[in-house]
């Protein structure tokens, strides 16, 4: 596979002579330009998937430097098409909310769009799995996102998938704000949330301008101005204005200030970080200093690292959108083209299916906010944003301390700590596959972890545990053994009373075939400062 460096790339545009200009109250365009747009944006997206695929959690709290060519080249796309179906998690994550609302109708309830995605049976992680879960065991929207029942909250989850909400609500942002709050609660809150309304709005407003600083501004105009999400992309905003020539410069900035992951298990005290804010970031500073050159863009927002194949789908979309398929470089979109009319993982829908849906999709809600549709040309009402309501996640919950346990549980287990929350950081594994072969194929570091858990995908075993809090029974969980069922984390519970507090794990169904695992356990307080010797 031939390797080049991304600086070679055939430019997409470099916006200049930009001004920024009020938008009219409507805005009117050709079915056809409406139509090349959406493609644009779908297009878009999966490239920046792709591309940053080689690089993705690989580079964690870093840039990629400038003498690390990012690869790209012929059949690139259907080599990670074959190669890691999972890949394209964003793509088909959309992909199922699309076709609930073709289903199942645009007013659809939420209840309909959760249990849609709760019961397809693709791979999920993070925010998206614990959803699923609380889903699956009868814990529906908003609670279901909620970051009481979902440590993973914050994560970016609804950010990754949120694209399509704003490719059916082109110009309209309210409208897609409206479509944000059914399905990002789903599963997030707070930033969490936040950071899917934010790309929601970048795709909506994608329509109205190619002036990408407004672009920005106008979609960070959704967010409450007191949530820390507003507070860390006004930073980058102003960050650009200051050092308008050097994002690497903006990007140490913002991990001075912002790189801390408070929530998400596998992240808090670790480099690995998908905290929305973070990660939103990473678009908006791509965007910013891409100037709206497609290939200089994408290279800054891989360069950003961290969840770097989500961050450049995002920004290669929003991209799409402005100039359209038809003015994405045949350099880029020649490899996309053979997957076009293949179905993504767990759907029966392609990205040439998703191009008709999303522009039917459109032209409803187009007409349902009046506007208006000729046989050929279309007119857009446009909305001035509505600002969301506050929500924020965490609060006086501060994490103060990861222990490591790296053992197994095969009864039960208890600990104590001193704070007002906890998170026990593990998984179910199985050990009926764990043969003299598997050993000697894997290596003995990852034996009792995700390749350790994840070896059973069609297991019915269900683990039962009582989880008792300071003696009293606190609740009952299920772990099951089928990836696509699994509980991410054993327990949690957050807003104790301040104090010290002993938490016993009961197994109430021990099956010798089965481990529970536990990595980490996360403490948290209200109090950080008197937590700076700690003693279990």
């Amino acid at each position: 596979m031939k390797i080049i460096s991304v600086f070679l790339f055939t430019m997409f545009l470099v916006a200049c002579n930009k001004v920024t200009t009020k938008v009219p109250e409507s805005l009117s365009m050709s079915k056809e330009t409406l139509m090349d747009k959406i493609k644009g944006g779908w297009a878009g997206q999966t490239i920046g998937v792709v591309f940053g695929a080689p690089t993705e959690f690989k580079f964690q709290g870093t840039t990629i430097q400038d003498y690390q060519p990012i690869p790209w080249s012929e059949n690139y796309v259907k080599y990670w098409w074959d190669k890691k179906p999972g890949l394209f998690d964003d793509i088909y994550n959309d992909l199922t909310f699309v076709q609930t609302f073709e289903e199942a109708g645009l007013d659809c309830p939420v209840d309909t769009l959760a249990n849609r995605f709760a019961w397809a049976e693709y791979h999920l992680a993070h925010a998206n799995q614990a959803a699923r879960y609380n889903i699956r065991n009868g814990i529906m929207p908003p609670a279901s996102g909620h970051w009481l029942n979902n440590p993973h909250a914050d994560d970016l989850d609804f950010q990754i998938e949120a694209d399509f909400i704003g490719l059916m609500s082109p110009g309209m942002i309210n409208q897609a704000m409206e479509i944000a709050g059914k399905v990002g609660h789903i599963m997030n809150s707070g930033d969490g949330f936040y950071g899917g309304a934010f790309v929601s709005a970048l795709y909506s407003n994608a329509f109205l301008s190619k002036d990408i600083p407004y672009v920005v501004d106008q979609s960070l105009a959704v967010i409450p101005a007191e949530s820390q999400f507003y507070q860390c992309i006004a930073d980058v905003i102003r960050w650009h204005k200051q050092y308008p020539g050097d994002w690497e410069q903006c990007w140490f900035e913002l991990h001075k200030k912002w790189n801390k992951d408070v929530g998400c298990p596998k992240g808090v005290f670790l480099s690995f970080n998908i905290d929305a804010k973070i990660n939103a970031a990473y678009i908006a500073l791509a965007l910013l200093y891409g100037e709206g050159d497609f290939s200089k863009s994408l290279d800054i927002a891989t360069r950003c690292g961290q969840d770097s194949d989500c961050n450049p789908g995002s920004v290669g979309g929003v991209l799409g959108v402005m100039y359209g398929y038809s003015n994405i470089p045949e350099f880029w979109l020649k490899p996309l083209q053979e997957i076009e009319n293949l179905n993504f993982e767990g759907t029966t829908v392609s990205l040439q299916k998703a191009y008709e849906l999303s522009n039917k999709h459109a032209l409803a809600l187009i007409e349902k906010n009046g506007g208006l549709i000729s046989a050929e040309e279309i007119e857009i009402k446009t909305q001035q944003p509505i600002v969301l309501p506050l929500e924020q996640n965490f609060e006086n919950t501060i994490p103060v301390f990861r222990e490591r346990k790296d053992c197994f549980v095969t009864d039960n287990y208890t600990f104590d700590f001193n704070g007002n929350g906890f998170v026990v950081y593990g998984n179910l594994v199985s050990t009926k596959s764990i043969t003299p072969d598997y050993i000697h194929r894997v290596s003995i570091r990852h034996i009792g972890s995700e390749v350790f858990g994840l070896a059973e995908l069609t297991d019915e075993y269900v683990a039962e545990l009582e989880i008792w809090i300071d003696g009293k029974l606190d609740q009952t969980v299920k772990m099951p053994m089928k990836n696509t069922s699994r509980r991410l984390e054993p327990a949690w519970k957050y807003q104790l009373p301040e104090g010290k507090h002993q938490v016993t794990l009961k197994w109430l169904n021990r099956d010798k075939n089965y481990l529970i695992r536990i990595n980490d356990i996360i403490y948290y307080s209200e109090n950080p400062a008197s937590h700076q010797f700690y003693h279990n």
